[in-house]
């Protein structure tokens, strides 16, 4: 009598994929949007003699400004933080 084969529950089996081979595609923020809004934040603070925003927005924009300048080259993603964080630091002293 012939021993049946049993599967071996140790390998993997490929399966097909449900809704089809096709990837979703990455997020890629428009550089030039993102540069924008960040020239948009910086001038706000470059012209308020005090702070311009609610603390909430202050938080906010401290979390947020950095990240959104890695969309950027390297070079200008650091002017752009350098000159983001004199501004907090004036509009702090004031």
């Amino acid at each position: 009598m012939a021993r049946g084969r049993k599967p071996d529950l140790f390998v993997r089996e490929s399966q097909s994929d449900l809704f089809g081979a096709e990837a979703t595609p990455a997020y890629r923020p428009n550089a030039d949007k993102v540069r924008a809004r960040l020239h948009k934040i910086l001038a706000e603070a470059r012209a308020a003699q005090t702070s311009p925003w609610e603390p909430t927005r202050v938080s906010l924009y401290r979390t947020i400004f950095p990240q959104m300048t890695l969309w950027l080259p390297e070079d200008e993603a650091a002017q752009l933080r350098f000159a983001f964080e004199t501004e907090l630091a004036r509009l702090e002293t004031a």
